[in-house]
């Protein structure tokens, strides 16, 4: 088991859902996924890290505008879609906060015990549960079955294969589609 975490201490180690532990250095604001000493890939998520991460700028724009937030942040946020896949899979993700660890450039940290195009895929399957809960409560009928329809059709899968395919940076200077 890991020593406690001090902040500000260098070398500060943080347990992974595996048991493994990693060194919070090692974990820059780039990183997208640590491959563990456990053999296996554990997804990394920063709150600097963008919705446009899992989704298109235009639909984190429509979760920014259309949800409410009751905590200390303004607007709906990589943090919340972090909470909402905390809630659905406790186990198998760690938080830690940062916020006092003025090196490393980012307060909060997710770490999951899937890969990073897993994590995609539970972050887009919860995003679209949470959108048809919204829009089971509408008074429009025909938005209702329009929404129905395309929920239908539409594959988690395919769609995050084509989304990271599109959305693969090469310099500092791209954006998310």
């Amino acid at each position: 088991m890991a020593e406690p975490r001090v902040p500000g201490s260098e070398g500060a180690d943080i347990e992974l859902p595996c048991g493994e532990t990693v060194a919070v250095h090692d974990l820059d604001m780039g990183l997208r996924e640590y491959d563990c000493s456990c053999g296996d890939a554990h997804a990394v998520v920063m709150d600097v890290h963008p919705l446009g991460r899992f989704v298109p700028e235009f639909l984190g724009d429509v979760l920014r505008e259309t949800i409410e937030t009751a905590d200390e942040f303004p607007e709906f946020t990589t943090a919340h879609v972090m909470g909402i896949v905390m809630e659905e899979f406790p186990e198998a993700v760690v938080s830690e906060d940062l916020s006092e660890e003025g090196s490393v450039g980012y307060s909060m940290l997710w770490l999951a015990d899937f890969d990073a195009r897993r994590l995609h895929e539970v972050v887009v399957e919860l995003l679209v549960e949470l959108m048809d809960h919204a829009v089971s409560h509408a008074d429009d009928d025909e938005a209702t079955d329009q929404f129905e329809q395309w929920l239908h059709e539409f594959d988690v899968a395919a769609f995050v294969e084509q989304y990271r395919e599109e959305r693969e940076f090469e310099t500092e200077h791209d954006s998310a589609v």
